[in-house]
């Protein structure tokens, strides 16, 4: 009997040691949750705790490990914390994905913002190094290999999968910015890459598609033009999906026959 106890015991306590992770696994999945997509293409629960950390350390480091109990810096880091979540939040109110670089973006913008100069360089510092350790570990494994596209599966509407269609990504990105200067098909195709993971739903290619020629506006204008050709792809399918016989897909090339259809 007090075998049995014990064996019951240690596998309560196994269980309860589980439970955050379980937690986290369903909140990731859960609908209507904010998610976060690593830099592995994984998709985790969004966990605002980990700002927090990652911007208390950012302290510390400048300030030294005795303000580790100042009330001004956990009242500094909290409000931070709160202005990032709002602004990662904001448009999501139905839940969503966010990569985590566009986090780490955020903390950048709110610690400038807060005119806290010295931590925002020492973040971008940090930031910086272990973007290029990583290059430098990405580089040591393809050497010597032929690189080829990650394999992503998007989800249709019915539930069912199938593979991403590289090809199409591509001619849809280099109708975009035909006959456009200074737009570059490679950097949206990165940004759109960048932000997919695999059992995508497929309505939110398109979206993402859109939105990464839009973060480069900035940069370029041109790539205004860019953003409404690839919306003008998204509202062709919508078009299409209404007409029996037609595929519901189409580039604008394809159009020529597809009007006359």
């Amino acid at each position: 009997m007090e075998t049995e106890s014990a064996t019951r015991e240690s596998s309560t306590d196994q269980l309860i040691q589980n439970v955050p992770t379980i937690n986290s696994e369903i909140q990731a999945v859960a609908p209507g949750e904010v998610r976060v997509i690593r830099r592995n293409g994984k998709v985790t629960a969004f966990d605002a705790d980990k700002i927090s950390v990652a911007i208390t350390k950012t302290f510390l480091a400048i300030e030294g490990g005795n303000a580790a109990a100042s009330s001004r810096i956990h009242e500094t880091v909290a409000d931070l914390t709160d202005q990032i979540v709002k602004a990662l939040t904001r448009r999501l109110p139905s839940g969503g994905t966010v990569h985590i670089e566009d986090i780490q973006d955020q903390v950048e913008l709110a610690l400038m913002r807060s005119e806290h100069h010295k931590v925002a360089r020492a973040y971008v510092l940090y930031r910086d190094k272990h973007a290029r350790q990583r290059a430098e570990e990405d580089q040591q494994q393809n050497d010597g290999t032929d690189q080829q596209p990650t394999a992503v599966t998007v989800t249709l509407e019915d539930g069912s999968s199938k593979p991403l269609d590289f090809n199409r990504l591509n001619n849809i990105i280099n109708e975009a910015c035909a006959d456009l200067i200074d737009v570059e098909q490679d950097l949206i195709l990165i940004e759109t890459l960048r932000n997919l993971f695999d059992g995508v739903p497929e309505k939110d290619v398109a979206v993402t598609l859109v939105m990464s020629a839009r973060t480069l506006i900035e940069k370029e204008p041109n790539y205004s033009y860019v953003a409404a050709r690839l919306l003008m792809d998204s509202m062709r399918s919508e078009a299409l999906s209404f007409i029996n016989n037609i595929k519901s897909e189409a580039t604008q090339h394809e159009m020529q026959e597809g009007y006359v259809e």
